[in-house]
């Protein structure tokens, strides 16, 4: 395998589309290193897993000895994205951003090298169109275009507000790759659109396009919706170790594979014989907790991973928690003595409740004593006194 294969097949992991890929060939063949571009809002301040399938590639691309810029949308960001989105989102204000912006930055040097990381702001340029730049900019796309965005077509045909400066959004993010005269842009595939607006807008002023890399969305711990704050389905790169230790372990063990191509850092090939190891009799459990590990060493250290491995030891293998056990899912939202029912863990919610006050009920292994406690979404081990298990998805 030639080194443009290799670095071929390293691109190629784990992404949905490569547009143009051919184009990619070509500009890999030079030899030069590329320009890729990473556009976040700064709307939330924290980073989960799902996030960092992107930040993942953009490490690759630095280890392939290519220049990584990780543009802060701040001008953007008091814009609001309206990918994925069926409502307007609220703006930010510009302390908002900023602040936020700190928080981007010192979280994502847990990925990227921060020697080989560009960090820019949009600000700087788009606040310098002024009005007739913008409406020079505006003019480059018509309505009828726009409304072929899925999220805007939905929004329209269900006579849902659409904001003017919602239009505006993947023209802005377009400008950006101009500016920058990116080689390559990566987003999530509900960004498709707005990426495929920087190479437009890259022909028209005369530059190469971009290639675009589209990367899927990681499915979040209840193993239906993409992994988001407000799914409360998440991990967040700032959990406590022991947290992310157990989140990661309650992953169903096909969903786990999932998690090995896009946030594992280890060869295709070792994940390879992960799977024959299982297919000839491993124990999953085993495979999970190297994947655990792996994770938190990169977010804390060798140190903090082996002690949430030791705690994950101490509170489930010493309280004698089975690998086997039913599997079962429930819309969220119902008290615990109801879900325990449900679960046929109980006989009955008076029997549930009073479990719970006799403390005989544990959830991933910690007593629980709330009667009136509800679930949030996601996936755990119910236990009820000594022998009857369910690990339970809550979606």
């Amino acid at each position: 395998m030639t080194e443009l294969e290799r670095a071929l097949a390293e691109i190629r992991r784990g992404t949905e589309e490569i547009l143009v890929e051919q184009d990619l060939i070509e500009k890999l063949k030079t030899g030069q290193p590329l320009k890729v571009k990473l556009g976040a809002d700064p709307t939330a301040p924290d980073i989960h897993l799902g996030h960092t399938v992107i930040l993942n590639k953009l490490r690759q691309f630095q280890e392939l000895g290519h220049e990584v810029i990780f543009l802060i949308g701040d001008f953007t960001g008091m814009v609001g994205d309206p990918s994925g989105k069926n409502s307007t989102r609220p703006p930010l204000t510009q302390e908002q951003v900023l602040a936020n912006a700190e928080t981007y930055k010192e979280q994502v040097f847990k990925i990227l090298d921060p020697a080989k990381t560009r960090i820019e702001f949009n600000s700087s340029w788009l606040n310098e169109l002024g009005s007739a730049g913008m409406l020079r900019l505006a003019s480059k796309q018509t309505v009828a275009r726009m409304l072929e965005r899925d999220d805007f077509k939905k929004r329209y045909g269900s006579g849902q507000a659409i904001a003017i400066h919602e239009f505006m959004y993947p023209l802005l993010q377009g400008w950006d790759s101009v500016a920058l005269e990116a080689d390559v842009e990566l987003g999530g595939t509900d960004q498709k659109f707005n990426l495929l607006m920087g190479r437009e807008l890259q022909k028209e002023e005369g530059q190469r396009p971009q290639t675009v890399i589209t990367m899927p969305l990681l499915v979040g711990l209840d193993g239906v919706k993409k992994m988001s704050k407000s799914a409360h389905n998440y991990i967040g790169v700032s959990d406590p170790a022991n947290e992310m230790f157990g989140k990661i372990m309650s992953i169903s063990d096909e969903l786990m594979w999932n998690y090995y191509e896009l946030l594992s850092f280890r060869p295709l090939e070792e994940i390879e014989q992960f799977k024959r190891d299982m297919a000839n009799g491993a124990n999953p459990r085993d495979i999970k907790i190297t994947l655990a590990k792996e994770i938190i060493a990169r977010f804390h250290d060798e140190a903090a991973a082996e002690a949430a491995h030791q705690d994950f030891i101490q509170r489930f293998q010493k309280n004698a928690i089975p690998d086997e056990m039913p599997e079962l899912s429930f819309d969220a939202g119902m008290a615990i003595a109801n879900l325990l029912k449900e679960a046929n863990l109980v006989g009955s919610t008076s029997d549930a409740l009073r479990m719970i006050r006799q403390g005989a009920v544990k959830i991933d292994g910690d007593k629980l004593d709330d009667t009136k406690w509800v679930p949030a979404a996601g996936t755990a081990v119910y236990q009820v006194g000594k022998r009857k298990f369910a690990r339970i998805t809550l979606k």
